[in-house]
């Protein structure tokens, strides 16, 4: 396979994207389940097998064409389901859950960069493939993780500030839940279209995404031979 052709392209994108997608949805239900609610484990949602969460659109097809136009990655799987009722603490609770995926893929880029520390030294095509399948897994977990702790409706970060929010608060801001992928749309699409220099999206998660990777790069040098730092 030609690195530079459009199948390695895909072939070094799907998997790390897949894995970040479920890896982030099956974290809910286990945090959930730790928590007191038993609801994805009830609907055996709580595997690692893609086929049980891949929605085709938003986990491989939207994902790869952000992917290949340098645009923010994310996307989504089916969710898992979490029913808040069921947690000894519905609200601080909701907020744990919540914050278990974007948690799942800071912890899951930490690993990557190390596994890309340890494998410095190694060359060939082979050893490419699989290192190009671990930068695009760090980056796409860091973009998937800081993307969903935006505070918009049905993102993770919309419902840690719902957990947090005083009652009344709370419940008003609820209220934009219906709306919630009409502002994303409004964000992604319509606000690019018409102001292209604004970049809103990427100057909220660019900083952070950029931090993080800074950090990452200097763990994957503690795992890299000295003469690979």
């Amino acid at each position: 396979m030609n690195p530079e052709s459009l199948a390695w392209q895909i072939a070094t994108i799907a998997v790390p994207m897949v894995l970040a997608i479920v890896f982030h949805e099956v974290a809910h239900g286990w945090v959930a389940r730790a928590l007191g609610d038993p609801t994805a484990a009830e609907q055996n949602r709580l595997s690692l097998n893609p086929l049980r969460h891949v929605d085709p659109f938003g986990t491989i097809i939207l994902p790869g064409l952000l992917k290949l136009s340098g645009a923010p990655v994310f996307g989504w799987a089916k969710p898992v389901p979490v029913d808040f009722r069921r947690l000894r603490n519905p609200r601080w609770g909701m907020v744990l859950v919540a914050a278990a995926g974007p948690a799942a893929n800071f912890v899951l880029a930490a690993l990557a960069a190390v596994c890309l520390g340890l494998m410095a030294s190694a060359s060939g095509l082979p050893a490419r493939f699989v290192a190009e399948n671990l930068l695009n897994f760090l980056f796409i977990n860091l973009f998937l993780g800081a993307f969903n702790l935006l505070p918009i409706p049905p993102f993770d970060g919309s419902r840690i500030v719902m957990g947090v929010l005083p009652g009344p608060l709370a419940r008003g801001y609820a209220r934009l839940e219906p709306f919630g992928l009409l502002i994303v749309f409004g964000l992604l699409v319509i606000l690019p279209w018409f102001a292209p220099d604004l970049q809103l999206v990427q100057r909220l998660i660019g900083p952070p995404v950029q931090w993080m990777s800074e950090e990452l790069a200097a763990l994957a040098n503690l795992f890299a031979g000295p003469g690979q730092r």
